[in-house]
């Protein structure tokens, strides 16, 4: 949704089915676009038993496996935020490989270390991830409580500014229309899984791209086959795969400090196959929403995927 919150000719999805790509749009597992089970209802915590793990492992497959049936051809897959991650984390794995002709990530999310957002730091240190697995909760909603007041609470500690709410999350976005803001704050944030969220906190917290930590060995071991979760290997990623990134210098969640940490794991990548691009004055919004998007990010995106027909 977040993609078609500015008027049609500001909006990536649109732009590109403009220029002749069929465009496909998916939703996250929780939002309120994606609460159907086969047998598993929202109310029931079964329904919340995952995290970005298997977000990589099987929805992002499922999708590409559906569109790759509809279409017959390959797909140019784009994503911004977790969609990085998740998109990233399967492509490591070797599972969207043959039905994938490149690939664009908007504000990367890997890893998480250095990540400043106000809000986002506060809540990973203070580990309200975990305080609300402890609470028995399953589903991870801002605007529900107990999260909400224990988010509140948070809200009054220095640097804190939630009358900012999008800010607090993202950085100084330079480039958002107040209309923009206020559609998306009246739609955002959906929820999410608590696991998920715990597994978020992992990665700020341990500086590893690795798969959910259990806790303790056995458990672990019980679904690893090892002690310590698995890792991502991102070098995995083929060398010959075209990526486009663009990455912001005010982002608090995709510090460049991480993005460069990334971007060492892709420093065998073949020449040529991948296009870095470093816009000062963004923070995470902007890449999506941001009103000179269409003109900084989506034009030369557009090329980008115009170049591998």
């Amino acid at each position: 949704m977040i993609w078609l919150l500015n008027p049609p000719e500001q909006d990536l999805p649109l732009i590109l089915a403009d220029n002749g790509f069929d465009v496909w749009m998916a939703n996250s597992r929780g939002t309120r676009f994606s609460r159907r089970h086969t047998s598993l209802d929202p109310a029931n915590p079964d329904f919340w038993n995952w995290s970005w793990d298997e977000l990589a492992a099987f929805d992002i497959p499922a999708v590409f496996e559906f569109i790759h049936g509809q279409t017959g051809k390959k797909i140019d897959y784009v994503g911004h935020s977790l969609g990085t991650l998740t998109g990233l984390a399967s492509i490591s794995e070797g599972r969207l490989v043959d039905k994938l002709r490149s690939v664009a990530l908007l504000g990367p999310v890997t890893y998480l270390s250095h990540m400043t957002t106000p809000l986002g730091v506060v809540l990973a240190k203070n580990s309200v991830d975990q305080i609300a697995m402890s609470l028995g909760l399953a589903e991870f909603n801002l605007g529900a409580k107990p999260l909400a007041d224990l988010v509140q609470d948070f809200c009054h500690f220095p640097g804190v500014d939630c009358f900012n709410l999008l800010a607090a999350f993202t950085g100084s976005n330079c480039c958002l229309n107040d209309s923009t803001i206020n559609l998306f704050l009246k739609n955002e944030p959906q929820s999410s899984s608590v696991k998920n969220m715990v597994h978020l906190g992992q990665l700020f917290r341990g500086g590893v791209l690795a798969k959910y930590d259990y806790g303790n060995a056995s458990s672990n071991a019980a679904h690893y086959g090892d002690a310590r979760p698995l890792v991502y290997n991102l070098s995995n990623i083929p060398r010959d795969l075209p990526i486009f990134l663009s990455y912001g210098g005010q982002d608090a969640l995709s510090d460049k400090r991480d993005v460069q940490q990334q971007l060492e794991s892709l420093k065998l990548h073949d020449a040529g196959k991948l296009t870095v691009q470093f816009i000062e004055d963004y923070a995470h919004a902007d890449f999506v929403m941001g009103v000179n998007a269409k003109d900084i990010v989506f034009g030369p995106l557009l090329s980008f995927f115009k170049n591998q027909q």
